[in-house]
């Protein structure tokens, strides 16, 4: 019996590069099929592995593509647009590192680079429906990031404002994708406004409980917040439509928590790890997305700050299949069962 979740799967976005096998869509889908891998998340921000505008026009690049990877023995999970994403909303604090993230064209104008982010994101819709996909994966951006720590006290009506403003960017956004029949996942992220299950709520709220507005599921976040990652996915499996297989620790000293005193990654109390040499409790993540019926792919996000990526991509794939689960549809004591008679059950209760 198969399982309910799919995959394993790779994020390309780490291993693209501009040498073999990184360098193209055909070279390094060989390469991770040859690893294992049944798929790959595509970011749509890398030139070398994807034409995002060609994509949301042509049906036959769409074709296209879709046939390089099934001839690598690969699906498509879902299109990233997370650098677009992010890009939606930028708090001016981060003007000139998020310029990077944007063609050259529009640096040093914040209002072009929004707009810019904006029709990349609406074309990623387009894009994912030309290729038969139900989800993609994003971020929201930020305005209030910055503003995290209440000190100095925050002023007053700061963060509803924030939410409100990202709902007026999101909301026509997430109608495109409606309109498009596609979910869009966003990662639950620090640097994000939505960085945990409270402010997720205040984003939903925001953009009117739109039903488009759904989760990226990722553990290491939660663990570098200590987060209980297993009830969020009690609370809102129902939203939750991607999944990044991503493993993190925490470690924490008399010097450093949580924020980890400006340290490298190398140095700070939590770091990401590659999958099984971390804290994450991965049984547990994927005994409770089998429970609630999560049927979409497991993909690993490779961002470990010892092992190198290809070692930690050959790891995953075997850490990733001894995860997943063949769901039963018998109960163990189906065995000691009768067929089910209607007096029977009513005369075990008495009732005449």
């Amino acid at each position: 019996m198969a399982g309910l979740i799919k995959g394993p799967a790779l994020f390309l976005a780490q291993f693209a590069g501009d040498e073999a096998p990184y360098n193209n869509l055909e070279n390094i889908a060989k390469w991770v099929s040859d690893l294992g891998y049944k798929g790959v998340q595509i970011p749509t921000f890398d030139p070398r592995l994807f034409d995002l505008d060609k994509a949301a026009e042509s049906q036959t690049y769409c074709d296209e593509v879709k046939g390089i990877c099934a001839d690598a023995g690969l699906e498509i999970t879902e299109l990233s647009t997370h650098l677009q994403g992010q890009l939606v909303a930028v708090n001016p604090a981060y003007d000139a590192q998020f310029d990077a993230f944007a063609p050259e064209k529009v640096h040093g104008n914040p209002q072009a680079r929004q707009e810019w982010a904006v029709d990349q994101v609406l074309k990623a819709a387009k894009a994912s429906r030309n290729l038969g996909l139900d989800v993609a994966v994003s971020f929201t951006g930020s305005l209030a990031f910055p503003y995290l720590y209440p000190w100095p006290q925050r002023p007053e009506g700061l963060i509803e404002e924030a939410f409100t403003e990202l709902g007026k960017r999101w909301t026509p956004i997430l109608n495109a994708y409606e309109d498009a029949g596609v979910d869009l996942a966003y990662e639950i992220h620090p640097g994000e406004d939505t960085f945990d299950g409270t402010t997720f709520e205040m984003f939903v709220d925001a953009v009117g409980g739109h039903k488009r507005a759904n989760i990226l599921y990722d553990p290491s976040h939660f663990m570098l917040q200590q987060l209980d990652y297993l009830a969020f996915i009690d609370i809102y499996h129902d939203r939750i439509k991607a999944f990044h297989v991503k493993d993190a620790e925490f470690n924490p000293t008399g010097k450093q928590g949580v924020y980890s005193g400006y340290s490298s990654w190398m140095d700070r109390a939590g770091r990401f790890r590659s999958l099984g040499d971390g804290h994450i409790d991965f049984k547990g993540i994927f005994s409770k997305l089998s429970q609630y019926g999560y049927d979409s792919w497991a993909v690993l996000e490779w961002e470990c700050c010892i092992k190198s990526p290809e070692q930690g991509a050959a790891e995953g794939v075997g850490f990733i299949n001894d995860h997943i689960i063949e769901t039963t549809d018998k109960a163990f004591d189906d065995f000691a069962g009768g067929a089910p008679d209607k007096q029977m059950l009513r005369d075990m209760m008495g009732i005449k």
